[in-house]
């Protein structure tokens, strides 16, 4: 699993959802959920993104928004209209005044708003928590991301709609499958751009050698892995990689793949019940004190209390 994979995966096991929203002018909803990503899709008419510390930007039909949480913002008809609706963490609707909308805009079927009909619609995504992989590549986006229909076409657009609406077995494994497709579409597109600043390790996947190289310590990071064998499989001596790896990535081969695996132990600590020993082996550590002794150098905390505090967060 390389790290785009791991901006979705970890998230999904932590919840993400779906919905198509419809609206009729004047329209305003104030985001105020924290989510770490949430994926704004234009379907027909138009709408304002508003961030609280950035320039509004329009969107219009066939144009894309990527919003990185957990700042809040709002969408709306027009700048200047003021909030009908806030979204709070839990997909929790209010009044802005506190009262509960009580379902009063639901439009069945993962739908939500004024009407079906309605002039504006979007498709929104959106991934409920975020883990140290992801964050890794989160950290590199832009608080808004926007791609318009010019320099972007979305073929997924008629299946999102052809599917948003379905109550079927496994719709929601469809409905995942197809965001994940789309936000990844989205962010290849957008790091392709010459605005855009793709993290180290994202440009250096394209390189022939040090590509080859981070793609198997992601693929199988429990692997003992060494400069030396890693160099053999690159086809370069240790020196070469060592020194082209660190030019490009930025760090060492062997810091970087500390770094990645103690990234999937403390997912795997907040995702799952597995013991402390068997998230060891599965991330390359020889046993569950070689895990901890590391984990507490680098995050400052014990396994356990990672754990404790990811529980304490969800509840």
């Amino acid at each position: 699993m390389d790290a785009l994979a791991g901006l979705l995966e970890g998230p999904r096991a932590r919840g993400a959802f779906m919905i198509r929203a419809c609206f009729e002018p004047p329209w305003s909803v104030r985001i105020e959920d924290r989510a770490p990503l949430t994926v704004m899709l234009m379907v027909r008419g138009d709408a304002w993104v508003l961030p609280d510390a950035a320039e509004p930007v329009l969107l219009r039909p066939g144009d894309l928004a990527i919003a990185r949480g957990p700042d809040p913002y709002t969408c709306a008809d027009d700048p200047g209209t003021p909030p009908q609706a806030l979204i709070l963490p839990g997909a929790e609707c209010s009044y802005p005044d506190g009262r509960s909308l009580n379902g009063s805009m639901d439009l069945g079927v993962r739908s939500w708003g004024h009407r079906l009909d309605g002039s504006a619609v979007l498709l929104i995504g959106t991934y409920l928590w975020q883990g140290e992989v992801s964050g890794r590549l989160l950290d590199a986006l832009p608080p808004l991301l926007t791609l318009t229909s010019e320099v972007w076409d979305c073929p997924l657009t008629p299946f999102l709609m052809e599917e948003i609406g379905r109550d079927e077995p496994g719709q929601e494994v469809v409905l995942d499958r197809l965001l994940d497709l789309l936000v990844i579409a989205a962010l290849r597109a957008w790091f392709s751009r010459p605005e855009a600043e793709a993290p180290a390790w994202y440009r250096a996947l394209a390189d022939p050698v040090v590509g080859r190289v981070l793609r198997l310590v992601q693929d199988d990071p429990a692997h003992p892995w060494t400069v030396a064998s890693l160099a053999v499989k690159a086809g370069v001596s240790r020196a070469a990689l060592a020194r082209r790896f660190t030019e490009l990535v930025g760090e060492p081969p062997m810091t970087y793949l500390t770094g990645w695996r103690l990234a999937l132990a403390a997912d795997a600590l907040r995702d799952t019940d597995d013991t402390l020993e068997a998230i060891a082996r599965r991330v390359g550590y020889g046993s569950a004190f070689a895990l901890s002794s590391a984990f507490k150098r680098v995050y400052g905390v014990s396994p356990q209390e990672h754990r404790g505090r990811a529980a304490e967060v969800r509840a």
